[in-house]
């Protein structure tokens, strides 16, 4: 079905998300889209931001009879108490998200749609240390084994091999396995989605690619990886080092860079795209996008955030 709707979790209630979403659907956008949020908030903060917004109030079992006849907004409406628009984020809304997200999964199941958007969720109050992040969750929760997180711009992509972890314990998660699963994802992805093979460069983990410790991951796990890769054909480079790669002559040589560790090229990308980048999860049976940014606390209500990132989300998956 060409324009499958667009299924959309709001997220953590008290974020910038509905802010956005108000900006952004006064865009064109061809794809009915289903909302599935708390009515009772979106009102709210509706007019706290002194706009209004036009849906369609509906439920699960109505969208999986009329999926193929879906118009505009329609709101699956989840039930949250929440007196006001805005306070502050706690565990209080964990339900709520959790059976937003049921909801969506639900519909995925059911074909109403392969395309899911989540708003910026809390990783402190929602997944409580269970996973490392909502990539890992919807993982868990599909029963899937290998995926990969990048973060995407036509320009340039990048992927951490390992996501929200501290650093003392990066160097235990690298090995050749996670290595190949992420690039052999990443290489689907780029022939599926823009019919070509992807480039690919990789990172060490050592400053320089080196280590004064008897044991070098980059010389021992990350150079041998990519020999083998290189031999299956992989349009691959590595290790290279991480302080240089993102130097303008160097990166357009590729269209991802894998790193070992979340900030070594996440930092890089949003330094050089800020919000113009959209956050994707490789591997699970439908595909998942998020804005990448978080609920930003400090912003709630003042009706200045940028929607870039909501915007591309949802551009990337108006087809």
């Amino acid at each position: 079905m060409k324009n499958k709707p667009i299924l959309i979790v709001a997220g953590e209630p008290n974020s910038i998300f509905f802010e956005l979403f108000f900006k952004v659907i006064k865009k064109k956008i061809k794809s009915p889209i289903i909302l599935i949020a708390s009515k009772k908030l979106l009102l709210n903060q509706a007019k706290i931001l002194k706009t209004k917004i036009n849906f369609n109030i509906t439920n699960e079992f109505e969208i999986i009879k009329k999926k193929n006849s879906l118009k505009k907004i329609n709101l699956i409406d989840i039930d949250f108490k929440q007196g006001s628009g805005f306070t502050k984020i706690s565990s209080k809304s964990n339900d709520y998200i959790s059976n937003c997200f049921d909801t969506a999964i639900k519909l995925i199941k059911n074909n109403v749609s392969d395309k899911l958007i989540n708003g910026p969720i809390s990783k402190k109050h929602f997944l409580k240390n269970k996973y490392n992040g909502i990539t890992e969750y919807l993982a868990d929760k599909t029963n899937i084994k290998k995926f990969a997180m990048i973060i995407y711009n036509k320009h340039l992509s990048v992927c951490p091999l390992t996501t929200h972890i501290p650093i003392k314990y990066v160097s235990k998660k690298i090995n050749n396995i996670e290595i190949i699963n992420k690039v052999k994802l990443i290489d689907i992805f780029w022939k599926k989605e823009f019919s070509k093979q992807v480039r690919i460069g990789v990172t060490g983990l050592n400053p320089h690619c080196e280590s004064i410790d008897s044991f070098n991951e980059d010389q021992n796990i990350i150079l041998p990886t990519i020999k083998k890769l290189k031999k299956l054909k992989y349009n691959i480079e590595g290790p290279l080092a991480a302080d240089t790669i993102f130097l303008k002559n160097n990166r357009k040589k590729f269209d991802l860079i894998i790193g070992m560790y979340h900030d070594q090229v996440l930092t890089p990308i949003k330094t050089l795209f800020e919000y113009d980048a959209i956050n994707i999860t490789l591997g699970l049976p439908f595909i998942r996008v998020s804005p990448d940014h978080g609920p930003n606390e400090s912003m709630l209500g003042k009706n200045k955030s940028n929607y870039l990132s909501l915007l591309n989300s949802i551009k990337f998956l108006d087809f």
